[in-house]
C-alpha cells in the first residue's frame, strides 16, 4: 500500500498513527497517511524562524527561477512519495481514485498548478501591483517619479502560512504556492482524500532547488488543524460555512468558503441571452461544478423560462462516465450518504411554492443515480420565481445553478455574498453599482465564464497584504 509521511520542515517522518483511505470505486484501501498529533505539531510551530531564515536568504528572483523549475518537475518528473516514486500519471490516478475526480479534470488542474508556477513573476506582479522586487529582498525601496521619489517599507507579517486544504478540486492550491516567492514559509494541512497534490507541489519545489526547511505537512485531524491556525501568525482555511465560522472573526485567517458565484445579464443583454449560453454552461459544469467559482445561480430579469429549460437542455448531455473517459465532466461522491443529503436538501427546498427543477423533464430517472460502483448528482438546474427563495442562493458540490427571476433594481442587494459575478451588461450605472458592492469579491463585466481565473488577480483577499503590511518609512539625506 502507497503511504504517505508527514514531512516535517521538510523532513519525512512516519507515524504510527495512520487514516487508510480507500479507492472511491471499489472500496479496496488504496493509500496510508501519517497522522500528525496536536502535541507534535505544536511542538514542531515552537520553531518557526529557521524555515523563514532559509527562505529569506533567496533573492525574490531566485525564487521565481525555483517556481520555474518546479513547474517543469511538477508536470513531468517522477518525484517521490514517501518510499516510492510517483510519475505524472501515477499523480493523476492517484488524485482520481480517492476523490473521484475523472482523470481528464485531474489534468486539467494538474495545468492550472503548472501554470501558477511557471508564471510566478506575474502572479507576484499581480498581487504586489508590480512592486519592486527590491523591497522583499532588503525591506525597503525608492521608486523615482518625474518630481521625487517614494520610499517604501514593507515587513513580513509572519514567519509561516499555515493551510488548511480541501479535497474537492487540486486547483485551489494555486492559491497558496505564491507565499514561496513571497519568502513565507509552509505549513499545510492536506485534505483526508487529497494528500497528492501539495504533496507533490512540495517534492517539485524541493527538486528545484527550494529549501526543504520551507515545508511542512501535517496530515491530521480537526484538532491539529485548529493548532496550525493558532500558532502560525497568518493563516488560511478552505472549506464549508459550518467548517470556516470558528475562524470568520479572526483577521489572522483567510477564509476560503462557499462561492455563491453567479451571472448577471443586464436588461440592455437580456434579449440576445442565447449569444451567452456557452458562458453560463461552462461556468456551471467547468472542473465538475465542485469549485467556489463555478456559477450557482443566473439572475435574470426576462427570459427566465426559456433559458432555464435551454440550460437544463445542454446540462442533461452530461452523465456519467468512466474515470479514464476523456469526455467525463462529472465526478462521482466519495460518500454516497453526501450525494443522498444534497439531493434531499433540493427536494426540500422544492417543496417551497415558487421553484421547479427544470432538468427534471430532460432526464431519464432521478436525479440522484448509482452508476459505475459510485453515486452521483446529475446536473440540476432549478427555476426560482423570487430571489427570496430558498434555493435561489444554493452551491452544491456537483453542477447546480438556480435561474432566479429579478429585477435590475434589486442588484447588487439581492444577490448577497457572491465570490465571483459576471455581469453581462453595458449599462454603466449597473456596472457602477457592482464595482461599488462590498458583496462582490471578483467581477466580470462581459460574457466571461465564472471559472475562468487570472492568477494574478486578488482571490478572496490578496495573499500579498496577508502576509506583509506596509510601515513608514524615511531616510535621512547624507551631507
Amino acid at each position: 500500500m502507497i503511504h504517505v509521511p508527514i514531512l516535517r520542515q521538510g523532513e519525512p517522518y512516519k507515524s504510527l498513527d495512520v487514516a487508510r483511505v480507500p479507492h472511491h470505486q471499489t472500496r479496496e484501501l488504496f493509500v496510508e497517511i501519517s497522522q500528525a498529533n496536536s502535541g507534535l505539531i505544536r511542538r514542531d510551530l515552537r520553531d518557526q524562524k529557521t524555515a523563514r531564515e532559509k527562505l529569506a536568504g533567496f533573492s525574490t528572483a531566485d525564487l521565481i527561477e525555483i517556481c520555474s523549475r518546479a513547474a517543469d518537475h511538477f508536470l513531468n518528473a517522477p518525484l517521490p512519495l514517501g518510499d516510492d516514486v510517483q510519475t505524472p500519471d501515477d499523480y493523476v490516478r492517484q488524485v482520481s481514485a480517492t476523490t473521484g475526480m475523472p482523470h481528464v479534470l485531474a489534468r486539467k488542474n494538474m495545468d492550472k498548478i503548472h501554470g501558477v508556477l511557471a508564471q510566478a513573476g506575474v502572479v507576484l506582479n499581480g498581487l504586489t501591483r508590480n512592486l519592486d522586487w527590491e523591497v522583499l529582498d532588503t525591506g525597503f525601496a525608492e521608486i523615482t517619479r518625474e518630481i521625487n521619489s517614494l520610499a517604501l517599507s514593507f515587513y513580513p507579517r509572519a514567519e509561516s502560512l499555515g493551510v488548511v486544504l480541501p479535497s474537492n478540486s487540486p486547483g485551489v492550491h494555486s492559491l497558496w504556492i505564491p507565499a514561496i516567492p513571497l519568502k513565507i514559509p509552509l505549513v499545510l494541512k492536506p485534505g483526508s482524500a487529497e494528500p497528492w497534490s501539495p504533496y507533490r507541489i512540495i517534492q517539485a519545489f524541493i527538486k528545484a532547488g527550494a529549501p526543504p526547511e520551507a515545508f511542512s505537512f501535517y496530515p491530521t485531524d480537526h484538532a491539529g488543524a485548529g493548532e496550525i491556525l493558532r500558532n502560525c501568525q497568518r493563516g488560511m482555511i478552505f472549506g464549508d460555512a459550518g467548517s470556516t465560522a470558528i475562524w470568520s472573526d479572526d483577521p489572522r485567517i483567510e477564509i476560503h468558503g462557499p462561492g455563491f458565484s453567479k451571472i448577471i445579464i443586464g436588461e440592455d443583454c437580456i434579449d440576445e441571452w442565447e449569444k451567452y449560453l456557452d458562458v453560463m454552461v461552462r461556468s456551471i459544469a467547468d472542473n465538475g461544478g465542485r469549485s467556489c467559482i463555478n456559477a450557482s445561480g443566473i439572475w435574470v430579469p426576462a427570459h427566465a423560462e426559456e433559458i432555464s429549460e435551454a440550460l437544463a437542455a445542454r446540462l442533461a448531455k452530461i452523465f456519467p462516465r468512466p474515470a479514464e473517459d476523456d469526455e467525463a465532466q462529472l465526478a462521482p461522491f466519495v460518500d454516497p450518504n453526501v450525494a443522498a443529503r444534497i439531493s434531499q436538501v433540493i427536494d426540500l427546498g422544492l417543496t417551497e411554492a415558487g421553484a421547479r427543477d427544470v432538468t427534471a423533464s430532460h432526464r431519464e430517472g432521478e436525479r440522484l443515480v448509482s452508476q459505475l460502483g459510485c453515486s452521483y448528482l446529475l446536473p440540476t438546474v432549478v427555476l426560482c420565481e423570487a430571489a427570496e427563495h430558498p434555493l435561489a442562493n444554493k452551491e452544491f458540490l456537483f453542477p447546480f445553478a438556480s435561474v432566479v427571476k429579478t429585477t435590475q433594481d434589486q442588484i447588487p442587494e439581492a444577490l448577497g455574498r457572491s465570490l465571483v459575478v459576471t455581469a453581462i451588461t453595458a449599462d454603466s450605472k449597473l456596472i457602477s453599482k457592482l464595482v461599488n458592492s462590498p458583496n462582490v469579491d471578483r467581477l466580470n463585466i462581459g460574457a466571461v465564464p465564472t471559472s475562468q481565473v487570472s492568477w494574478d488577480q486578488p482571490h478572496e483577499g490578496n495573499l500579498f497584504e496577508h502576509l506583509y503590511a506596509r510601515r513608514a518609512f524615511q531616510r535621512a539625506v547624507a551631507v
